[in-house]
């Protein structure tokens, strides 16, 4: 009798412990907001791509995030990036704030789910963060190399270098007098946010106006 009641209680704990590591187990794989190294399989994604032979950033430099994001329909969507360790938080802290408020952000995925094609991402109105690539017309590394910049909603927000406009699809939307929906402007919530915790816009600059870009 005493050994069927032993066996029972072992069962039961072990059921019971089953239980519990499955709800926790679920419970962080579902973890809406989140910060973490690199994983194996989001690496082997960027290798190639974002990641090239030859790049000179460390992978335990940079950090992965998954964050939870409305559309302009809002409709919420579940969205990853790539950035550096030292804007990780400044990010992470952000995005919960544009996700209470329904700020609309339409899409977030890998730039390498866009071969890390940056015309290609920003025609999609991709938002991005690390890229490892050049300043356009230069040789010195851009920021988001570093993983220091991220480009927001970059359809409706293009970069505009004289006649050029990046992304090209983006062309309508460097008329900035134009109300539509994505549109980043001075004093807006997503503004406010980013350049409280120290990043520069790039729709203030003088000579390139690139309304997407924020850096550190």
């Amino acid at each position: 009798m005493c050994r069927t009641k032993d066996i029972y209680m072992v069962r039961r704990f072990v059921f019971l412990m089953s239980m519990l590591f499955s709800v926790f187990g679920f419970a962080k794989a579902q973890e809406p907001f989140s910060v973490s190294m690199l994983s194996d399989s989001v690496f082997a994604t960027m290798r190639g791509k974002s990641y090239p032979e030859g790049c000179t950033i460390e992978r335990s430099d940079l950090r992965y995030l998954v964050v939870m994001h409305y559309d302009a329909k809002g409709r919420i969507h579940k969205g990853e990036l790539v950035c550096n360790k030292l804007i990780a938080d400044d990010l992470l802290y952000i995005f919960k704030k544009l996700y209470e408020a329904h700020y609309p952000i339409e899409r977030m995925q890998l730039i390498d789910n866009y071969g890390a094609n940056d015309e290609q991402s920003m025609a999609a109105n991709n938002t991005s963060c690390f890229c490892y690539r050049v300043v356009n017309g230069s040789k010195k590394l851009s920021k988001h190399a570093l993983g220091m910049a991220i480009d927001i909603n970059p359809l409706y927000n293009p970069c505009v270098r004289g006649k050029r406009v990046q992304p090209e699809k983006g062309r309508r939307y460097a008329l900035r007098a134009r109300t539509f929906n994505y549109k980043i402007e001075r004093g807006d919530l997503l503004w406010r946010l980013l350049t409280e915790r120290g990043f520069t816009w790039g729709g203030s600059w003088r000579s390139v106006k690139d309304w997407q870009h924020f850096e550190k």
